[in-house]
């Protein structure tokens, strides 16, 4: 079993000022595990990322709101993070993992919790494709939550399920730019697969995970220009996030601060930066001004 790497203890302050009410739209609670322990199966162990740490890396941020992401180390026990978002005044949401046989009664409990979502793991090395019939019995269970989906997969998945994604009854959500890879160009089929989902009302696009997309390394400026073709496909549909912890990030654990400082070449004018940080996010989520 894997062994995570931990985040950058020292968030540097960043030079970009966020706008009031900015979200965080993808980061992680894990543990502390002596209260929330991980998932027996779990693909990897990671270190300790309880959540008197994430709002403290929000506050050298600057950042008021978040979208926590339940990540496939806890498995299906939401418990860490539903314990953050309550202790939040309302100003976190959650994404979950689910069991296939979660009931209503359970669904609403989370609903009332603040989850807006579920997330569906497709990538090979948290253990690839899901149980499609589970997958299509969750969906079926969450639409009348008005919930969306989000889906973490692999760029060069990205093709060939991108018909079961548009025939999806619900909204979507990718995370980290579909996973594509800076080296293989702008015109790269997993990325031009993504750019026409983008363009769907129903598709959402997560511009986290620079330093996932990045082949040349800090300061991950190679990842530019796919965040910036997406937030020109769908201005009204990108969200923004750290990823913090970071979980199994590979080579190069990015500083934080350093992230936020990508912001305005990703988004050049303030009308674009409003969209991805605030405005997009609290439509999503339901986070009232």
């Amino acid at each position: 079993m894997d062994t995570c790497q931990a985040p950058d203890p020292d968030t540097h302050t960043p030079r970009f000022s966020v706008p009031p009410h900015t979200c965080d739209a993808h980061c992680h609670i894990f543990g502390p595990a002596a209260r929330f322990p991980y998932a027996a199966d779990r693909a990897y162990t990671p270190p300790d990322a309880p959540k008197d740490r994430l709002a403290a890396l929000h506050a050298t941020l600057g950042i008021e709101r978040a979208v926590i992401v339940q990540a496939s180390c806890h498995g299906t026990d939401n418990s860490a993070m539903i314990d953050a978002i309550a202790s939040s005044g309302g100003r976190y949401r959650g994404i979950a993992i689910v069991e296939h046989s979660s009931t209503e009664k359970d669904l609403a409990e989370l609903d009332q919790a603040g989850i807006r979502g579920v997330r569906f793991n497709f990538v090979k090395h948290l253990g690839g494709m899901p149980d499609m019939d589970v997958f299509r019995r969750v969906i079926e269970r969450i639409r009348p939550l008005g919930w969306h989906l989000v889906v973490h997969l692999d760029a060069g998945d990205i093709p060939e399920i991108a018909g079961m994604l548009r025939a999806l009854p619900i909204p979507f959500v990718i995370d980290h730019i579909g996973r594509v890879k800076a080296s293989a160009g702008l015109e790269q089929e997993p990325f031009r697969a993504l750019l026409r989902l983008a363009r769907l009302d129903s598709c959402w696009v997560k511009l986290c995970g620079a330093e996932r997309v990045s082949t040349t390394g800090p300061p991950f400026h190679d990842a530019i220009p796919f965040a910036r073709a997406v937030v020109e496909a769908a201005p009204d549909r990108v969200l923004w996030g750290t990823d913090w912890p970071h979980p199994n990030v590979g080579r190069y654990m990015p500083n934080d601060g350093d992230l936020v400082d990508l912001i305005p070449l990703i988004a050049p004018d303030d009308i674009l930066q409003r969209k991805l940080l605030r405005d997009n996010a609290a439509r999503l989520y339901g986070f009232n001004d």
